[in-house]
């Protein structure tokens, strides 16, 4: 499953202290994040059953798990932008693919990519574009492709088909997790690219006195005393 290998991967650059920085915006420390990918990769052999005819199952690595650090990570940052954002970013993410299953062709002799793979970096993508920040590019790419599978249950109802709907499970995992990292990789790889271009943090639209602060930080001690 590549999605366990890239949990693997994870969880190594952890151990190395190469994280550090991508979980204190998820509000994780080091062991927490190990812990949570452990239980993710753990998890992802467990169903539990929500509903039968048609048969809908949760997978509690790929789908509640997910969704419970998604959500965590939505609600402590308690702002109301970030909402709105991600509700924006699951619509059009949702939007988007649905649009592109229409158009792309999934028999692997034509297509140039697994579906779920596509889908992935269409989740990652808005993700980004809609968050500009790792918190919330991981949010939206999380959410919004467990979203497309209750969209997919609306849809097996509507159509009366009876196909069975795993919750992040099966492939949806592999996309979740692909999802979620690529999403945070590109956040970080631009933005670091974007600061350095810039010429640092002072261009990029922040208090200039909080950076002054930051920059010299006796500066303001001194003017009290004066």
């Amino acid at each position: 499953m590549i999605g366990i290998v890239f949990l693997t991967v994870v969880s190594i650059l952890i151990f190395l202290g190469l994280a550090h920085r991508v979980l204190d915006r998820l509000y994780l420390t080091d062991r927490s994040g190990l812990l949570f990918i452990g239980a993710m990769i753990i998890g992802s052999f467990i169903d539990i059953p929500l509903w039968r005819n048609p048969d809908i199952t949760l997978n509690v690595g790929g789908g509640l798990l997910p969704l419970f650090l998604a959500m965590y990570v939505l609600f402590k940052a308690g702002s109301g932008k970030e909402v709105f954002r991600t509700i924006v970013g699951i619509l059009l993410t949702i939007g988007i693919i649905y649009g592109v299953n229409r158009l792309y062709r999934y028999d692997t002799a034509e297509g140039f990519i697994e579906p779920q793979y596509l889908w992935a970096i269409i989740a990652a993508l808005v993700g980004y574009l809609i968050g500009r920040s790792r918190r919330l590019a991981f949010i939206v790419a999380i959410l919004g492709i467990l979203a497309l599978d209750i969209v997919h249950i609306f849809e097996t109802v509507a159509t009366k088909t009876n196909s069975a709907t795993r919750i992040g499970g099966g492939g949806v995992f592999d996309t979740i997790v692909i999802a979620g990292v690529l999403a945070v990789l590109l956040a970080e790889l631009i933005g670091e690219s974007r600061e350095y271009l810039q010429g640092g943090p002072a261009s990029t639209g922040r208090d200039p006195e909080l950076l002054a602060g930051l920059q010299e930080p006796n500066t303001f001690e001194e003017d009290e005393k004066k």
